[in-house]
């Protein structure tokens, strides 16, 4: 973020135009950014410069750092603009942008991760890619005028060189993805792939893998899954105990709830301090998993806490969800979050902050500095869960303590907003929450659901033309289509139709499915192009597979299609989905790790169906009872729907016993025998579960 001397003033560049945060964070920097696009392109090609592409995110604390070390500095600077065009991209607002570019630096380097920083030809080919670069030499790695320098001389000395080496990359990036050929998916398949999904966890302190450690939440939902309808123990421990321990950690806010982007430490208890709207909604949809697996209340707890995060601190007026808040708070990483022990003893009196001592294992010295910063502050203490209450007196003065310190903690600066609004993000929250209405039967959740799924129909969604766009901020919204965006919202949109049996939801399901298919899908080889064909802006098309912090929008895609072909009947949903599956079977085998969302689309696949119709007025208070019932057992492999709108044939001829709300369970189209007793229709779950997903017999 600028960091001007104050009274400070300097030509804004291009970018002050612009609607991204990223982008606005970098408006005032010496270097002549320019936004993507063909402006910028047409300079380079007019002036046979190439391109310096660097990609980030508004939260994003090396971003942050790289630009106060480098962006800022007038010298370096000039050395940019002399030898390149300068182009700015926000990777939220332009993840098909990001995701090439990021490929070959992959394929090149091996590493990744933002900011991105790449050499392209005025063609958008690159040639040359890094990430965070240091203003001076440090650590072994050179400085970044000394890479600036060697990239302007190879321009000027060897350029054919470099063309020649940018064409060959982007040759081999072009090339399919997935094979044909590969190994068809069964049943068996997940279950041979359980060893590898159970390697690397760490038996000290849950998760997988060292520092820093992620939450990577579809790794552990994918684990659950297997293990509860295999009976294995030790898998269902293993997500378990992870979740309980990153929510005695410090990457869940003690006080505020919801959860920080990642862990610097194995034990959890040092975050990066960023919060970021889709790991919130997809680690609310693990914690009500293990909340239904387990029966604990802490896991609906930490469930509660996320929810409270999100629509206090990350909801507009009118609905939509902010993308992320930032990790820093007045230029110091954490400042919002930790505390020092006098700032602790200034709260809370003698018996407080004994118990808050002992309990988050505050001392003198911290547990937190940020290295990156040339001045850090010190003694400062991110707060985790080190031991319990012994007494229900000392529980009672524990929370008493955590809103003390609640409330002061909200008077600090708080960090920065990035708060544009994505369709793929809300449409991932918008499902989690609409579970979390229904597992909690939570009404204020349910409106809250609604809310959002109104604010993304009226901003972000043209019906004339049946087009979903990508970005909402400050009254506008791009021209972007993606894959991620359909996919994630029409994730949502099923997830509140199960929640709320309302025609009218899921007929906007059906629009965006069709849609999704119709933009995205790939008719020829299968699998979802993450572009649509008329992004003349782009020198790939994609097809993103793996999962990383986010699931990929073949997987979400995949998923929620599958979801609403079981609700609608449509085979015309089922088969793309089907396709898809086939065409990365090879890479799921032999990668299971990086693709743990999409085996969660063939497990839904590959196994029996159960659905739950419940036919008769979804708003009566008796279909009410049914419906919390029905979600409040864990089956990965159900569906809830109603009897109205564009559900098939058989569910359609369902009808209420006597007038009365009625509820079917039902594989294919033998059905046990009705009930309207909602305790009897969560044992006919509970036994339905617990047989190993066996179809019911009618």
């Amino acid at each position: 973020m600028s960091t001007l001397t104050p009274g400070a003033t300097r030509r804004a560049n291009l970018l002050a135009s612009e609607q991204s945060p990223y982008l606005l964070q970098h408006q005032h920097n010496p270097v002549d950014w320019r936004p993507w696009g063909p402006a910028a392109f047409e300079r380079a090609r007019r002036e046979d410069r190439p391109i310096f592409l660097s990609i980030g995110y508004s939260t994003c604390h090396w971003c942050h750092v790289m630009e106060r070390e480098s962006f800022e500095d007038e010298s370096i600077a000039a050395l940019l603009n002399e030898h390149f065009v300068c182009v700015k991209v926000d990777r939220e607002e332009r993840p098909d942008v990001d995701k090439i570019y990021m490929s070959f630096l992959q394929a090149t380097s091996r590493s990744g991760g933002w900011p991105l920083n790449a050499f392209l030809t005025p063609d958008l080919r690159p040639f040359f890619a890094g990430t965070y670069w240091p203003p001076v030499p440090r650590h072994g790695r050179p400085s970044f005028p000394q890479v600036v320098a060697q990239i302007a001389d190879s321009w000027r000395e060897h350029r054919a060189d470099v063309i020649s080496s940018a064409a060959d990359i982007h040759a081999r990036l072009a090339e399919p993805t997935a094979r044909d050929n590969a190994p068809a998916l069964a049943s068996g398949s997940l279950l041979a792939a359980l060893p590898a999904l159970k390697d690397g966890y760490d038996t000290t302190h849950g998760g997988w893998g060292a520092a820093p450690k992620f939450p990577l939440p579809t790794h552990p939902a994918l684990l659950l899954r297997i293990g509860v309808r295999h009976g294995d123990a030790e898998a269902v421990r293993m997500v378990l105990d992870t979740c309980e321990r990153m929510a005695d950690g410090g990457i869940y806010d003690q006080l505020g709830g919801g959860f920080a982007r990642y862990a610097v430490d194995a034990a959890w208890r040092v975050p990066h301090f960023e919060k970021m709207l889709y790991d919130n909604a997809q680690l609310l949809d693990l914690y009500l998993d293990c909340h239904l697996v387990s029966g604990k209340p802490r896991f609906g707890d930490v469930a509660r806490g996320i929810v409270r995060y999100v629509l206090r601190d990350l909801t507009q007026p009118g609905g939509g969800f902010c993308s992320a808040e930032d990790a820093d708070s007045e230029g110091k990483e954490g400042k919002f979050y930790c505390w020092t022990r006098d700032e602790l003893a200034a709260v809370l009196d003698l018996a407080g902050l004994e118990l808050a001592t002992r309990l988050f294992g505050i001392t003198a010295d911290g547990n937190f500095v940020d290295h990156s910063d040339p001045a850090p502050l010190l003694g400062q203490n991110v707060l985790s869960l080190q031991a319990a209450p012994r007494s229900a007196a000392e529980a009672a003065l524990f929370r008493s303590v955590k809103e003390q310190l609640l409330r002061v903690r909200a008077a600090r600066v708080r960090p920065h907003l990035d708060d544009k609004i994505l369709a793929s993000w809300n449409g991932l929250m918008l499902g989690a929450l609409a579970r979390a209405a229904a597992v909690f039967d939570d009404a204020d959740y349910r409106q809250a659901a609604l809310a959002n799924v109104e604010f993304l129909k009226a901003r972000l969604w043209d019906a004339d033309t049946r087009t979903l766009y990508h970005r909402w901020r400050d009254g506008e919204r791009d021209s972007t289509q993606l894959l991620e965006s359909y996919a994630g919202l029409l994730h949502g949109v099923v997830a509140l139709y199960q929640l709320s049996l309302d025609a009218m939801h899921l007929a906007f399901a059906v629009e965006l499915g069709e849609q999704l298919i119709a933009r995205f899908y790939d008719a020829t080889a299968g699998g979802f192009w993450q572009s649509v064909a008329t992004a003349d802006d782009l020198i790939l098309r994609l097809k993103d597979d793996y999962d990383g912090a986010e699931p990929s929008g073949n997987s979400m895609a995949t998923r929620a299609l599958l979801t609403l072909a079981a609700i609608t009947g449509r085979a015309d949903f089922e088969a793309p989905a089907a396709r898809t599956l086939a065409l990365f079977a090879g890479q799921m085998m032999h990668m299971p790790r990086a693709m743990t969302s999409l085996w969660q689309a063939a497990d839904f696949l590959l196994m029996p169906t159960l659905r739950i119709v419940i036919a008769g007025d979804p708003q009566s208070a008796a279909a009410r009872e049914l419906l919390a019932a029905a979600h409040d057992i864990y089956h990965p492999h159900c569906v809830v729907s109603g009897v109205s709108g564009e559900v098939d044939d058989f569910t359609r001829s369902l009808t209420p016993v006597a007038g009365r709300a009625t509820a079917y369970l039902c594989t294919g189209n033998a059905c046990q025998p009705p009930t309207q007793d909602a305790m009897t229709l969560k044992q006919m779950l509970i036994s339905f579960v617990t047989d190993g997903l066996a179809p019911p017999q009618p």
